[in-house]
Formats: structure tokens, C-alpha cells, sequence
């Protein structure tokens, strides 16, 4: 594994883009996260970046978080990619389908949160 995780933070909120990119620097030091407002932007930055990890809102304006997952399985197979999300993982998985998500970590208050998204990632890309 490298001594840094890329990680590509794509939502439209730019409050939550800020508060997500510091607790997760924050929670691993090895974290390096680059933020997106649009899945498109991100798309675009997936063509000339490398990245270890995506991690994505769902409930998105321009793009949905299923369509986004689908062109980021298309361009970058088998690339970690997580929901952080308010929605269910059931939810998210049934709409999802046969497309593989590589975690689902649900938004809210509190920010043990970010702990546990910080060690999913973690893991995901020390496991590929």
C-alpha cells in the first residue's frame, strides 16, 4: 500500500465536502482527500488523476449516486468506492443492483462517523 490514500470526496454540499475532508485528514494521517461538487467534475478527474478510493453522496443533482457509480465501475473496475450517504444501505444496495459498492457509511450527527469511514476506506484499499 502507499504511505498516502488518495481518496476522491465527490458531494454537491460544499459544508459537508469541508467538515468530511477534515475529519478524515484528521482521523488518519495518511488520508489525503481531493473534493468534488459534481459527479461530472469528478468524472473528469478520474481521466487525469489517480485516485485509491471514491467516496460519494448519493443524492446528487446532476448525476444520481447509482449513475456515478456505474461510470466510475466503467472507467476504473474494481476502484473502492463507498456511499456516505443519509439514505439506508439497503436502499442504496437494491438500487445499486448487480453493481458492486464497496461500503455504505450513513451520515449523521456525531463524529464517530467519519472514524468509521476513515477505517472502511482503510481497509478496501489495503485489501486491492
Amino acid at each position: 500500500m502507499a504511505d498516502t490514500i488518495a481518496v476522491l470526496l465527490v458531494d454537491e454540499d460544499t459544508d459537508v465536502l469541508e467538515l468530511t475532508q477534515t475529519f478524515l485528514e484528521l482521523e488518519d494521517d495518511t488520508i489525503s482527500v481531493t473534493t468534488e461538487t459534481s459527479a461530472r467534475d469528478a468524472l473528469d478527474r478520474l481521466e487525469s488523476e489517480s485516485f485509491d478510493c471514491v467516496v460519494s453522496d448519493y443524492s446528487m443533482p446532476s448525476m444520481s449516486g447509482i449513475e456515478f457509480l456505474q461510470e466510475v465501475r466503467d472507467r476504473v473496475p474494481g476502484l473502492p468506492f463507498f456511499f456516505f450517504t443519509g439514505k439506508d444501505r439497503e436502499e442504496v444496495e437494491t438500487e445499486a443492483g448487480d453493481i458492486e459498492i464497496t461500503g455504505h457509511v450513513r451520515k449523521g450527527t456525531g463524529t464517530e462517523r467519519y472514524g468509521e469511514l476513515a477505517d472502511e476506506i482503510r481497509s478496501a484499499v489495503e485489501r486491492s
